[in-house]
């Protein structure tokens, strides 16, 4: 995209703002400027600063220092609603919804309508967001309740609240994290619709890819501080991810061939579910990777999920070292020696209110309780140092409650997790999920090490390029099917996509 007529006047300006928390400064001196009219990328490794720096803006925190100014007018922001009625609109990393309510009482939360002043007008409501919905060419049910969305579905709901407001400034933090490419496309449609003389957008994304797409210049913090500002079409992607982690990171290598030997660790024979899975069948080795490859909707978080327990399975067998088990929850697979990290960390992954600490041992609690029933807190406090410098999770403390650190250091804790319960399988889905480059390489380095130790790993990933750099196998699914399983060495994003859309219209394989 380029920048519109009229875009070197500041839309918005930010000016030496701080922002500190108990044993955290997590922004120090950092200025931005939005011009009327483009998109400005704000990028940065997990723990930057980034997602505090728009929660200032949204009015979620008070700045300890600093000026905003909206329009060449200083903006003292008092709360939420305030920055909404100010004209800055976010849509947060972490989805903001209300699972029972429908998707249009979501949208217009605080904004309903009422019959007789008492009664909502559930009618109306929905009539309004699906005029919404058919402005922005969104194919969502205003009457469904958001519990029943996938989790793309959801994002194209925040995405639809935050642009029923009157907005002036645009707020988007990683909003492309669980969509697919088709979602993406309409998504930087939306973008363009919306961006004008009046109205600009900041966007926070980890995909690099993705910059020079939407985005007119590129601001980067790192370590809460401001690094530096580049025009997008002048500036390499390499030289953006060198400011960001102070290092060149190459991210281009691909595993040598392999050929585990011995039986399969895991075994996953016929395996079909009422509503998608069909007849799905795979080994896993002891010392291999084996990457899940497919597009949304596909069927690759089912397997997992069919395989731990945690959707029920109508027919097919689990094999554990070719032994066959009966697993009916996540809880009896980790007995077993499986460990699954989801997609989901906020619900599934972590206990937010809890501490990194508590966290980190969660999936083996039962090992730091003494004979006499007491709680080892020494050992959970020694083991969560440990962790903590191991997967370089950033926290002032272990003591620190997860709800406080960054989306990609989450999930660092997730993997701690089950790090610490020495599962022999460890199915990872989406796990390099809103994490930036710099720690995906450390997350890559990592699942490399567990493979070499002789963990069987499956890794899911929506990222073609992520799941050709880490896999020595790729299996790819269409439509609830599995329709190849490649070495690596064979394995192309030209092939892959071509097994990933092997269906006809009516859902069978095609070839």
């Amino acid at each position: 995209m380029t920048a519109r007529p009229g875009a070197a006047s500041a839309l918005l300006d930010v000016e030496g703002v701080s922002k500190g928390f108990p044993g955290v400064q997590a922004l120090a001196d950092v200025r931005l400027e939005l011009r009327h009219g483009e998109v400005l990328a704000l990028v940065g490794e997990n723990g930057a600063g980034k997602s505090t720096l728009m929660k200032l803006l949204a009015g979620i925190y008070t700045p300890d220092a600093g000026t905003f100014r909206l329009n060449g007018e200083e903006l003292t922001i008092e709360g939420p609603r305030h920055a909404q009625e100010l004209g800055i609109s976010i849509i947060h990393q972490e989805f903001n919804l209300m699972p029972d309510l429908t998707v249009a009482q979501n949208i217009f939360i605080g904004r309903e309508e009422r019959r007789g002043g008492l009664f909502l007008d559930d009618r109306t409501l929905n009539r309004r967001a699906q005029d919404l919905f058919d402005r922005l060419g969104l194919a969502l049910d205003p009457a469904q309740r958001v519990e029943q969305l996938t989790v793309a579905k959801q994002q194209m709901v925040e995405i639809a609240k935050a642009l029923s407001f009157d907005a002036k400034v645009l707020i988007m933090d990683e909003p492309t994290a669980a969509l697919n490419d088709a979602e993406v496309d309409v998504l930087f449609e939306l973008i363009g619709r919306f961006r004008s003389p009046e109205t600009g957008v900041i966007y926070i994304s980890h995909r690099m890819e993705e910059l020079s797409r939407v985005s007119d210049r590129i601001t980067v913090l790192r370590d809460g501080r401001y690094v530096g500002t580049r025009v997008t079409a002048e500036t390499e992607p390499k030289e953006i991810i060198a400011l960001m982690v102070g290092r060149e990171i190459s991210g281009e290598q691909r595993p040598a061939p392999s050929h585990p030997d011995g039986a399969p660790v895991l075994s996953v024979r016929g395996l079909s579910t009422k509503h998608l899975l069909r007849d799905v069948s795979f080994d896993v080795h002891a010392g291999e990777i084996l990457g899940f490859a497919g597009l949304m909707g596909a069927g690759r978080t089912e397997v997992a999920r069919a395989i731990v327990g945690a959707d029920r399975r109508e027919s097919g067998q689990i094999l554990v070292r070719g032994r066959e088990v009966a697993i009916s929850s996540p809880a009896e697979a980790a007995k077993l020696g499986i460990g699954y990290l989801s997609e989901d960390r906020k619900q599934l992954g972590v206990l937010l209110e809890r501490s990194v600490r508590e966290n980190i041992v969660l999936s083996s609690l039962r090992d730091y309780v003494s004979g006499l029933g007491f709680v080892r807190d020494g050992l959970i406090e020694t083991t969560g140092r440990e962790f903590v410098e191991k997967l370089r999770i950033k926290t002032p403390s272990t003591a620190q409650l997860v709800r406080n650190l960054s989306g990609g250091n989450q999930q660092k804790v997730v993997i701690a997790k089950w790090l610490v319960k020495d599962c022999d399988v460890l199915i990872f889905d989406e796990p390099t999920r809103g994490i930036d480059v710099g720690a995906k390489e450390e997350i890559y380095a990592l699942l490399r090490k567990l493979a070499d130790e002789g963990k069987a790993i499956v890794m899911i990933s929506s990222e073609l390029p992520e799941v050709l750099r880490l896999s020595d196998r790729i299996a790819v699914m269409a439509e609830g099917r599995l329709t190849a399983v490649l070495d690596n060495a064979e394995a192309t994003q030209e092939n892959l996509m071509d097994y990933a859309t092997q269906f006809s219209s009516e859902g069978t394989i095609a070839r």
